[in-house]
């Protein structure tokens, strides 16, 4: 373990989490990632079943949401990453309840459709590492779950693929020290949740296996933040998760974090000043929602 992680876990065991201004309209299966010191939240299902086009934003400084441009088409189960002011949202179930092979950027302003990704996706997870590149993992395509992991280069708007992770859909995924995690998921349904973790090397081009999870989840949440992973939510068949889990870099074993005050799967993880920030989400398995907005500092 690196030095000074020990007492640096023990502060943020220490901490506890607070309870922000709620997502105006309740929903889960959303996408989330930070944009310009807010944290956009994007799609999901409505209490109805239906899903949705809205996408708000949350600004942690006056603790209040905006509305932003609907998202062209209406999603649940997309995936989002950021980098340098510009936000992607890739694939989700559409209207038809098939997965979307379509890819969406939003520049703060307004959203324009990208060239379409290589393969349809649902139920995946995306991180953007420094270097410009989305990682797409995991999901699910029309025909099964995925074996590919999809990247796009954001200086040129061209894709390619590379070896996926182990085949899974609702998994989380974060990029940490140039390399991308991919955190537990599901084979199936919320019976068939997975502790795995994996982490891609892109130079390398391979994936290494990391300690498990302490426990299986699937409709996850992760982030990375000072240095670590820090694995939010989920959904079994005994509930919705509970525990916060933290895993260092180079570290052997993941540390219990304080738990999560309102357990919740298909929300948004999202880390921002200094905070992981846990927004939306149904709190029970299956089909609720939530507008809970949640943070826990993490020095």
């Amino acid at each position: 373990m690196l030095v000074g992680t020990a007492s640096t876990l023990a502060a943020v065991a220490a901490a506890a989490w607070v309870a922000g201004s709620p997502l105006p309209e309740p929903r889960t299966e959303v996408a989330a990632a930070p944009l310009g010191g807010r944290i956009v939240v994007v799609g999901g299902f409505l209490s109805s079943g239906g899903n949705s086009r809205r996408v708000d934003a949350y600004d942690p400084d006056e603790d209040s949401w905006a509305r932003l441009p609907d998202l062209p088409v209406s999603v649940d189960h997309a995936a989002a990453a950021s980098w340098r002011g510009r936000l992607v949202v890739v694939g989700g179930y559409g209207a038809d309840r098939q997965p979307l092979r379509a890819a969406f950027l939003f520049d703060g302003r307004r959203w324009r459709e990208l060239p379409p990704p290589p393969e349809e996706r649902a139920a995946a997870a995306a991180a953007a590492t420094s270097n410009g590149r989305v990682w797409v993992v995991g999901g699910r395509t029309r025909s099964g779950l995925a074996s590919r992991a999809l990247t796009l280069d954001l200086r040129t708007l061209r894709w390619r693929v590379v070896r996926g992770p182990r085949p899974r859909e609702h998994l989380a995924a974060a990029a940490v020290g140039g390399r991308v995690h991919a955190i537990g998921g599901r084979l199936a349904g919320y019976d068939t949740n997975l502790r795995t973790v994996e982490a891609y090397d892109p130079r390398a081009g391979r994936w290494t296996r990391l300690p498990d999870l302490p426990d299986a989840r699937g409709g996850t949440g992760a982030t990375a933040i000072a240095g670590r992973i820090v694995s939010v939510g989920g959904e079994s068949p005994g509930g919705t998760n509970r525990t916060v889990w933290a895993l260092p870099r180079r570290a052997a074993r993941w540390a219990r974090l304080p738990d999560l005050p309102t357990p919740r799967h298909g929300l948004g993880v999202v880390a921002l000043n200094g905070r992981v920030w846990a927004i939306a989400g149904g709190p029970e398995p299956g089909l609720t929602v939530s507008g809970a907005v949640e943070s826990l500092p993490i020095p």
